[in-house]
């Protein structure tokens, strides 16, 4: 399996917006990732009328839409009540991948890179400092005993990210 690499903060972070200019930034350096988006909200990435929702409706527990230009497998989980990280990362095509960066499963032991930003309305003694946390990701300045990220420099958390994955 590969290395899983979660980046994690309070809604409102910024965890998205980093991980879009993150992901073309390893691209450039020839590290390939898939990424898994933790949500809180009942989501369906099918739409009504198509007809891959509708047989989805009609009772399948799985249902694979594909096509030359990608495809995407939708499992239905209704007896579940959490999310098995693990379980979802070893459904990725790791002969594809280098890395799997998550979004969120804060609270799963993975290695973790939090993201701190000043005015979401938490403060720096709130941050979960454990021993999956690598580096803290801040826009501000912090004194912690772990590697302190500019938050706004993607490049610098790249190089990181980089360096901690030849180290894995």
């Amino acid at each position: 399996m590969k290395p899983i690499l979660a980046i994690a903060a309070w809604s409102g972070t910024g965890k998205t917006s980093l991980l879009k200019k993150l992901i073309p930034a390893l691209y450039a350096r020839g590290i390939r990732t898939g990424v898994i988006k933790h949500t809180h909200h009942n989501m369906d990435i099918d739409k009504p009328g198509k007809d891959s929702y509708e047989l989805r409706h009609a009772g399948a527990a799985q249902t694979m839409v594909a096509s030359t230009q990608r495809w995407a497998l939708m499992t239905e989980t209704p007896e579940k009540d959490t999310l098995d990280l693990n379980y979802l990362v070893s459904r990725m095509d790791h002969s594809a991948l280098d890395l799997v960066l998550v979004e969120g499963f804060k609270h799963e032991s993975v290695a973790k890179i939090l993201l701190f930003r000043q005015g979401t309305g938490h403060g720096v003694d709130e941050l979960t400092l454990d021993q999956d946390v690598i580096a803290v990701a801040s826009d501000v300045s912090l004194t912690i005993q772990m590697p302190v990220l500019n938050l706004n420099d993607t490049d610098e958390i790249a190089d990181f990210i980089e360096a901690w994955l030849q180290t894995q």
